[in-house]
């Protein structure tokens, strides 16, 4: 065996290994931080998201809407670290991609300056399908629900 294949499988092995904490690691960083950032109000998509609001006609309520999906963010973020809170942390995570993604579709003239060409706030955005494959493959190393019905013999 060469040396380039001892280093490929010692690579993949590691990667094996670790893939669930790192995956875990990230997303808590991702999450809270960029969340925190919202609550402190130093986020730079702060004029997105007050913008999206009042674009969608809950203005009134944008700056509260805007905490509140900060603080998910965060709990996100925190949640995401426990391995047995997966299934539910999962499906919190992609139910505030919906939402955040959305702007794409629903708020266009925020996130394109031409078709096909996304601003820095539509990057931003587009970036998240890096989050949610990296999501997918901790939901992929999930041990499946085991079924509480019992199999009768026939």
């Amino acid at each position: 065996m060469s040396s380039l294949e001892i280093v490929d499988r010692q690579f993949i092995a590691f990667a094996r290994k670790h893939y669930s904490w790192i995956a875990r690691i990230s997303l808590f960083v991702i999450y809270f931080y960029f969340g925190f950032l919202k609550v402190i109000g130093a986020s730079p998509a702060n004029e997105l998201a007050i913008g999206f609001a009042k674009h969608m006609g809950m203005g009134a309520y944008a700056q509260e809407l805007y905490i509140t999906l900060a603080i998910v963010e965060c709990v996100i973020g925190v949640l995401i670290l426990f391995p047995r809170l997966t299934r539910i942390t999962i499906f919190i995570m992609f139910s505030h991609m919906l939402l955040v993604c959305s702007p794409i579709l629903l708020y266009p003239q925020a996130v394109w300056t031409a078709p096909f060409v996304p601003n820095l706030e539509g990057q931003y955005i587009i970036k998240n399908a890096a989050l949610v494959a990296l999501a997918l493959g901790l939901v992929a190393s999930t041990t499946p629900l085991k079924s509480t019905k019992r199999l009768t013999k026939r």
